[in-house]
């Protein structure tokens, strides 16, 4: 109800909003609650130490010759380029005001009750005993508990955090650390409260239940052993799961019911896949988006017949290296590319 309400009282008019930033940008996510349905958290890509995380948001137009426009609303540095960023997946505005990154370590923060500005809360670090870290390639928030988050790590493991969401300051401890994958783990995403999946290096997609973690279920691997980048569920059907191949133009679309072989496979882009997201208000769409600048939308409720051509495309000004599907305005994807967000109507 809140999220209706924010969305009625901040419908953009336009069909879509461009931000340029003074850097080239990566990571980058929606805010999902209630009172900013129009922000964003995006990060720098920058080949050195110091990096940035800018909050962005759309303000309304001021009247003639002011339209609404993409503004920043805070920036903080961020040692090297952050491989993601999510904010906090709390719908119902009961938890403080936070958003999170990965890079060299885990790190949660909050912004300003004005919204203005936002500080360090905490680093998350699970290697006390070395002066060295594994680098972190992703995370994900668990919707279902958003006291859970999972890291991905360049040394082969996951591991689940437990989020102390209290006063004064927000703190974490491990829950558990697995070694996930024979080799690198290149991203991770949680099904449900209990349930994630992990991609890497090695070529498979493997499935984990936290009730039980003696066992991992191998879902799919890849014929060729290419390495799998990006994995992301169906958050409306949990039986369909997307993986995303090193350097393909091609992605995979998994019923966990019938694994090992895609029941779908989508490949009309015409060079690597960079990003994927699921439509989070329809349980058969999925946007697509890579290095041949163009972003796909696909309708999949043919599945088991073969899904041929995209319903929906767009052409950016660039290679999209991220697509988000904003769960607040379930009719505005974002992408990135260059210096560049654009946020889009569908």
């Amino acid at each position: 109800f809140w999220l209706k309400m924010a969305a009625e009282q901040n419908v953009p008019e336009s069909e879509i909003y461009t931000y340029k930033a003074p850097w080239p940008l990566y990571s980058m996510a929606w805010n999902v609650r209630p009172g900013h349905p129009f922000r964003l958290a995006v990060g720098s890509f920058v080949e050195e130490y110091t990096n940035k995380i800018r909050i962005i948001e759309l303000e309304e137009s001021k009247g003639e010759g002011s339209p609404a426009s993409m503004v920043m609303k805070a920036e903080v540095d961020h040692p090297y380029p952050a491989t993601k960023v999510l904010w906090i997946p709390d719908t119902a505005g009961s938890f403080p005001d936070l958003f999170c990154t990965t890079g060299d370590y885990m790190r949660v923060w909050k912004m300003a009750d004005d919204g203005n500005s936002a500080k360090l809360e905490c680093l998350l670090n699970n290697n006390k005993s070395s002066e060295f870290c594994a680098p972190l390639t992703a995370f994900d928030w668990n919707e279902a508990d958003p006291t859970m988050l999972g890291t991905a790590s360049i040394d082969t493991t996951c591991t689940i955090w437990d989020l102390r969401v209290g006063v004064p300051k927000v703190g974490g401890e491990v829950k558990t650390q697995l070694i996930a994958h024979d080799m690198e783990v290149y991203d991770m995403a949680f099904a449900s409260v209990d349930i994630f999946a992990s991609v890497g290096a090695d070529g498979s997609l493997r499935m984990f239940d936290l009730r039980n973690l003696e066992h991992s279920t191998i879902l799919f691997e890849e014929p060729s052993q290419s390495p799998l980048l990006r994995v992301a569920w169906n958050k409306l059907d949990r039986n369909y799961v997307s993986v995303v191949r090193m350097d393909s133009n091609e992605v995979y679309v998994l019923d966990i019911r019938m694994p090992s072989v895609p029941c779908c496979t989508l490949s009309n882009h015409e060079a690597p896949v960079d990003g994927v997201a699921w439509a989070p208000n329809s349980s058969t769409h999925i946007c697509t988006a890579g290095d041949d600048r163009k972003a796909l939308i696909w309708d999949i409720s043919s599945i088991p017949k073969a899904v041929v051509d995209p319903i929906l495309a767009y052409e950016a000004g660039g290679s999209i290296n991220n697509v988000q599907w904003s769960k607040a305005n379930t009719d505005w994807i974002a992408i990135c590319y260059d210096d560049t967000i654009e946020a889009l109507r569908v």
